[in-house]
């Protein structure tokens, strides 16, 4: 998992309420049994006129010009601006995996659905809760300007606005951790791999015919 400690990007405003994980990944594109290719399907039904399909060039596709993320001004976007309750309905862990995969990096949000929060930690991807009225402010000056940008110090918990005013945000200390050096559960596990070899090498050979057990 990529770390996050430091980063400044281009922000997209996701102006809609209560966006669900239907929407952000669709159901038909589940069906891959990869983690990876979801990125391009992303908001599937709200980037394209037409209806898509897994594996479908998205070259062949006919884009919506009044969706916010095809339009030319945050073409490379890596913070997403989205109001209350983002990342409900299902489950489904690719819906992070669809907005990494697209190349955000943060979400900021007044709430989101509990499952959505927990998977994005576990993905890499920071969702930040500011409150309703930071987030209003902060969809007022991305439409006034173009090219907003803003700059997330997760070591400081802190989001710099480009004057330079700081906007505080909370994170638990277990997930910081886990961001700041780029742990996923695998990677914590690993953390260990030492211990585990160690472990199972003075197991075999207190029981040799685990080995055989093992083999068979």
């Amino acid at each position: 998992m990529q770390k996050f400690i430091l980063h400044k990007g281009l922000v997209a405003p996701m102006d809609r309420e209560n966006v669900d994980t239907d929407a952000i990944i669709p159901k038909q594109f589940l069906k891959s049994i990869r983690k990876t290719g979801f990125g391009q399907n992303l908001f599937d039904e709200w980037r394209y006129l037409d209806a898509g399909h897994p594996g479908q060039d998205p070259s062949s596709r006919r884009p919506n010009p009044d969706f916010v993320l095809n339009q030319p001004r945050y073409q490379g976007a890596s913070i997403l601006l989205a109001r209350k309750n983002f990342g409900c309905g299902s489950s489904r862990e690719h819906a992070p995996w669809a907005l990494d995969q697209f190349g955000f990096r943060a979400i900021i949000a007044p709430s989101y659905a509990d499952i959505f929060f927990n998977n994005s930690f576990k993905n890499g991807l920071l969702p930040i809760v500011l409150t309703e009225a930071q987030v209003g402010d902060l969809f007022n000056e991305v439409a006034v300007f173009p090219g907003y940008t803003l700059t997330i110090d997760l070591e400081q918990q802190l989001v710099v606005k480009p004057d330079g005013a700081e906007l505080p945000f909370d994170v638990q200390a277990f997930r910081k951790y886990c961001l700041l050096n780029g742990l996923d559960d695998i990677g914590l596990t690993l953390r260990h791999a030492d211990r585990i070899k160690a472990f199972e090498a003075e197991r075999l050979a207190q029981k040799p015919w685990l080995a055989h057990t093992m083999l068979a």
